[in-house]
Order: C-alpha cells, then sequence, then structure tokens
C-alpha cells in the first residue's frame, strides 16, 4: 500500500472515530446564535472539538498504550479512579443522548409516543448487539460516514450558493469562549482517550512500517482529519448563521439541523438524513457501552459476568437518561463536562509534551493544580457560584468558566523549573 493511500484510509479511520451523530446538532445552533461573529465561534468551538481530540490520538501514538497509560505518571490509583469517572460518565450522558437524538429527529415527527418508549426499544437493541459483538455494525460505520457527508456537503455547499451573505447580532457575550465550551459537549476529547488506542492498535496491526514511521503516518492522518473536521463544522456554523432569520430564536439544536436540511435539500433527503443520523447514534451507543464492558471485563480478570453486568447496567441508564430531550442532558452533562473536561485536556498535552517537560513531578504538579482550579467552574455550574464569589475576581478567566488555565499552564512552567533541583526527579527524567 502506497503512502498516500495509507495516510487517506487512516485519516477516514479517525475522521470517523470523531465524527458521531450527536457532533452534528451542535455546531448549527452556535451559527445560529454567532451573528457575524460565526467565524470566532468557529475557531473557539474548534480548539476543544478538532485540535485537542487530534492530539489525543497523537498522545496515544506516542504511549501506544489504553486510557489507563495517560494517567499512569500521576499514579495507578488516579488513573484509575479517571478511567471509571470517564467510562461513567459516557455510559451516562452521551451513550443516552444518541437515543434522544434518534427520537427528536427520526421519530418524533412521525409518531407521538413518548421518549421512554423509544428509550427502551434503543437500548433493548443495543444490548442485544453489545452481547453478540455484531461486525454489522462495523459495516454500517464504514457506509454511514460517507453518507452523511456527502449530505453535508451538500447542505452547506447549497447555503453557501444560494444564501445572501447577511448575518444577524451575535446573542454570545463572549463567543471564542462560549464556543469552546460547547466544543466540550462533543465529548471527543474524552472519546480520544477512550477509543483512540483502539484505532492505535487497528494501525499498528495493518502497518509493516517501524514506529517512526508510524508515528509519522498516525501525525500526518491526524491532521488531515482534523481538518477535514474543522471545515465541516465551519460549514455547519455557517450555514447556521446565515439561515439567522429562519427559523424561531428559541428553536432547539435537533430541529434546526432537520430545519436547515429541509431548506436547503428538501423534505426527502431530510427524511434519509433523519435515518443516516438515528443508525450513526447506534453505532455510537453500542461502542460506548461495549468499551466500558471491556474496561470492566478487563479490571476482573476478563470475567464475562463483570462484562455482562456493565452492558446491562449501560443500557439501564441509558433508559433513564434516554428519556429525556437532547436540550435537557446538554444541561446535566454541562456540570461533569467543566470538571473532567479540564483535567482529560491537560492529560493529553503533557501526553503530547516532550519527555524532559512531562516528568512524573511536572504531571502531578500540574493535574493537582488542575483539579483544583475546576472546582470553581464546576461550582459555577451547578448554581453554586456563590460559595466563589470571594475567590472568583482573584482567578484569571474565571468569567469565561475557563479559570483552570493559566494556573495549569503557570504550574507547569514553575514545575519545569524546580524540578532539576530534586536529584530523585533528575534520576527519573533520565531513566
Amino acid at each position: 500500500m502506497n503512502k498516500t493511500k495509507e495516510t487517506l484510509i487512516t485519516a477516514f479511520a479517525l475522521f470517523s472515530l470523531f465524527f458521531g451523530a450527536g457532533n452534528l446538532i451542535l455546531p448549527p445552533l452556535l451559527g445560529f446564535k454567532s451573528g457575524d461573529l460565526w467565524w470566532l465561534v468557529t475557531l473557539g468551538f474548534c480548539i476543544s472539538a478538532v485540535l485537542i481530540p487530534i492530539m489525543g490520538i497523537l498522545a496515544h501514538a506516542k504511549l501506544q498504550g489504553t486510557i489507563f497509560d495517560f494517567g499512569k505518571k500521576v499514579s495507578p490509583t488516579f488513573s484509575l479512579v479517571y478511567s471509571l469517572i470517564i467510562y461513567a460518565i459516557s455510559i451516562g450522558l452521551p451513550s443516552p443522548r444518541t437515543a434522544s437524538v434518534t427520537h427528536e429527529i427520526a421519530i418524533q415527527p412521525f409518531f407521538e409516543t413518548p421518549y421512554l418508549l423509544t428509550s427502551i426499544i434503543y437500548f433493548a437493541l443495543v444490548f442485544l448487539f453489545v452481547i453478540n459483538r455484531s461486525k454489522l455494525l462495523d459495516i454500517l460505520g464504514k457506509i454511514l460516514t460517507p453518507a452523511i457527508i456527502l449530505i453535508l456537503l451538500l447542505i452547506t455547499g447549497t447555503t453557501l450558493f444560494f444564501e445572501d451573505f447577511n448575518f444577524g447580532v451575535s446573542q454570545f457575550k463572549s463567543p471564542f469562549t462560549d464556543a469552546i465550551l460547547e466544543g466540550y459537549q462533543t465529548f471527543d476529547a474524552i472519546g480520544a482517550v477512550v477509543v483512540g488506542g483502539v484505532i492505535i492498535v487497528s494501525i499498528n496491526l495493518k502497518s509493516t512500517g517501524s514506529y517512526a514511521e508510524k508515528r509519522s503516518l498516525i501525525r500526518r492522518a491526524g491532521w488531515l482529519a482534523g481538518l477535514a473536521l474543522f471545515l465541516i463544522y465551519a460549514g455547519l456554523i455557517l450555514s447556521g448563521a446565515l439561515m439567522f432569520d429562519r427559523f424561531d430564536p428559541q428553536i432547539t439544536r435537533v430541529a434546526l439541523l432537520t430545519g436547515i436540511s429541509t431548506n436547503t435539500l428538501g423534505s426527502t433527503a431530510n427524511l434519509f438524513l433523519s435515518l443516516l443520523v438515528s443508525l450513526a447514534c447506534f453505532t455510537t451507543a453500542v461502542g460506548i457501552v461495549t468499551g466500558t464492558a471491556d474496561f470492566i471485563k478487563s479490571r476482573f480478570k476478563e470475567s464475562q459476568l463483570a462484562f455482562t453486568i456493565t452492558a446491562v447496567i449501560g443500557c439501564l441508564l441509558g433508559v433513564l437518561m434516554g428519556q429525556f430531550d437532547v436540550a435537557y442532558i446538554i444541561a446535566v452533562a454541562l456540570p461533569a463536562l467543566m470538571f473532567i473536561y479540564p483535567i482529560t485536556i491537560v492529560l493529553i498535552l503533557l501526553n503530547v509534551a516532550p519527555e524532559k517537560w512531562a516528568t512524573t513531578f511536572v504531571f502531578r504538579a500540574v493535574i493537582v493544580m488542575t483539579i483544583i482550579f475546576s472546582i470553581p467552574d464546576f461550582m459555577n455550574s451547578i448554581s453554586l457560584g456563590n460559595y466563589m464569589e470571594k475567590i472568583n475576581p482573584f482567578i484569571p478567566l474565571s468569567d469565561y468558566s475557563l479559570g483552570w488555565v493559566l494556573p495549569a499552564f503557570a504550574t507547569f512552567i514553575i514545575a519545569n523549573l524546580l524540578e532539576p533541583k530534586s536529584p530523585k526527579n533528575n534520576r527519573e527524567s533520565l531513566s
């Protein structure tokens, strides 16, 4: 296989990993509210929804491990707790959200059935696929992603050619940082940490090159996949911005995506998109539940019983949360993301950094500081910010819910300056 073809195939695999159905519903509403600042919103959104996830893949390429390896330098206990929290969030929030998206985009327009009925049937099917590990989903995934991409290109292309370039007034107080936080809702940084290792293993099995060649392949493919994600997100955000006067200002994310699709391609194409998105949602849910069950199984000496119990719990959580609408699940997810996402971002960046700048001492210092300074943002997200009123003014960027950024960066610099003074840490760095 020549280098170009191998790069393209790998880039498509990485693109498919990140491009979930849930991601589709976020950019259009961002654009709808962004006005003429849609370009600034695009940059903010793509930092957390494209750049950080791609760096997560590069970190996996360097580590050649699993999610557990991301936090090992802090401590094995921390890494285990972090992994369990990530998997708990995954089966409790993004997995149920796929059922809600399916209900709103494919069921609700045609049938007056409750969310609960959809989620029960949906996760009963998810459980069957998880237990039987059907390869059908892999085949579907290879067909679904190109089909969805084609429709999105048609939507954005039609919008660009036929819509007047008029924009409304931005509804965001801080377009750039608000878009960064909205990017958290893609869960793609978490996806990179959780599933990235599987992609790396697959590449290692298929590629016969040296370690350096494989890293180079992943680097090329990663940035190519990132560019494709950036272009599609930018197209969806711009489409939403150009249609600012076509829909009710209070329109939901799913309704806006459906409305834009109908306006540009007609009701038939919208129906086709609804079916594709629903199938893509389903494959995502199966992947999340299977991945979580596999992790728990590995912690219990490859016990099939542990796998089955975890799958049952994952599907029950799916039914419980999936009976709520998408907007509610996104709102519920915010506090969890405000706490775990900064830690995930910092772990990704530290694992990408050269070893001499990311020793055990540096890892521990930066992670501890990130956790401490994520607490005020977490408290604010659960409406307990009044307890932080005396502290917040002294934390840079706390008004933008990014109070952890400068303390983490400062700690990284200071820890690297102090670290050589410790003989023990010097030996660790050289070993």
